[in-house]
């Protein structure tokens, strides 16, 4: 069974798809809605290799904190350990909520999808 925030995220999803016409929000959408052990997990050594200073980013899944990070970037996940959460704040990044994200960049132009 799926959680009412779990749903409530993937419909707030579909709607700034199409609010925005960007199909990077209705990817996400459909992907919150596959069970957990679905899910992709992205540990932070991976993040900072594929990545650059000021990058935005989106990962479907959970990120976690083996490695480092060097450069500050913007990312939402569906979930993210406290390490990796403190260690993306300390580099200079910052870590936001899905809603902050969609209105950020309602487009989905120059968000990266990771994982």
């Amino acid at each position: 069974m799926t959680s009412p925030v779990t749903v409530r995220l993937s419909r707030d999803l579909h709607r700034a798809s199409k609010g925005g016409e960007a199909p990077i929000w209705k990817r996400l959408s459909r992907l919150a809605l596959k069970p957990t052990r679905a899910r992709r997990a992205v540990n932070l050594n991976r993040i900072a290799g594929l990545t650059k200073d000021g990058d935005v980013v989106v990962v479907p899944g959970k990120v976690l904190g083996t490695g480092a990070i060097g450069h500050g970037i913007t990312i939402s996940a569906f979930g993210m350990s406290e390490s990796a959460a403190g260690k993306i704040a300390a580099s200079g990044g910052s870590v936001i909520s899905f809603g902050e994200m969609t209105s950020r960049f309602p487009t989905g132009k120059g968000v990266a999808l990771l994982g």
